[in-house]
This record gives structure tokens, C-alpha cells and sequence, in this order.
């Protein structure tokens, strides 16, 4: 069966969910200020038993990597994500789950060619990437004099 472009847009204009943006986006708003909250209070405690801004955000954001990957191995953090929608997705917590999810659905094919292998199916092209760019802007920065 042959479509054109037009018939294709209509048919899958008729077959996909509309969008309930008016929930969606309030909600992800709110879990996302949530969870940028409980950042902010990692690094407010953190500060507040004597580490520098730095190392308390630092550890701020360490501990918000660790209850995500915990929340996601208990399952918990899937569900959030399934009403919060991009509000999970976008703060570190949603790399976090992006690294685990995967290594989880794999576990059983052993520790190499699941857990290790797939680990990175989803986050390793931001690892590449990230860490690319950030050779390049470091040798572009270099070269310019500015480090």
C-alpha cells in the first residue's frame, strides 16, 4: 500500500493520543521545582555542616544521582515519571534513570553483556558527546590563551 505524505500526516493525526498539555506541563513544572527543591535543600544542609558551595553542591548533586538510581531499582521513580513526564526527565535525576533503567532491563543476561553492556545504551551518546565537546571547547580555550 502506497501513501502520500498528506494521507500519512492525516492517518497519524487520527491514530495518535491528543496531548493533555494542559495537565502535562503544569505537572511537570511542579515535579521538576520539587525536585530542584530537594537540591537545594541538599546543598543548604550540606553548607550547613561545613562544606563550601562547591563541595555542597557537589554532594548535593551526588545524592540526588544515588536516590534516583535507588528510586528507579524499586521502581518508584518509573512511575513518578509516567505523571511528571519531562519534570523527571530534565534535572540530573533523570540522567541517573536513564543509566539504570537499562542496566536493570538487561540484568539478566549476567553482569558483562547485560548490566555492563547496556548500562550506556541510553546516556552514552550524551557521555560522548558531553565529554567531546568539552575536549574541544578545553584545546579551543587553550589555544585562544584563555586558560
Amino acid at each position: 500500500m502506497s501513501m502520500t505524505d498528506k494521507e500519512y500526516d492525516q492517518l497519524n493525526k487520527k491514530k495518535s493520543p491528543n496531548s493533555k498539555s494542559w495537565k502535562n506541563i503544569p505537572t511537570a513544572f511542579v515535579v521538576g521545582g520539587l525536585i530542584c527543591t530537594l537540591g537545594q535543600a541538599l546543598m543548604t544542609f550540606y553548607a550547613g555542616r561545613g562544606l563550601t558551595k562547591d563541595l555542597a553542591s557537589t554532594a548535593a548533586s551526588v545524592t540526588l544521582v544515588f536516590l534516583s538510581a535507588l528510586l528507579t531499582g524499586l521502581k518508584i521513580y518509573d512511575n513518578l515519571a509516567k505523571h511528571a513526564g519531562a519534570g523527571t526527565l530534565v534535572p540530573i535525576t533523570g540522567f541517573a534513570n536513564s543509566m539504570v533503567s537499562p542496566a536493570l532491563e538487561f540484568k539478566s543476561e549476567g553482569l558483562i553483556l547485560g548490566l555492563g553492556a547496556k548500562m550506556f545504551v541510553i546516556a552514552g551518546p550524551v557521555l560522548v558527546y558531553g565529554i567531546s565537546a568539552s575536549i574541544i571547547y578545553g584545546v579551543l580555550a587553550w589555544a585562544l590563551g584563555l586558560y
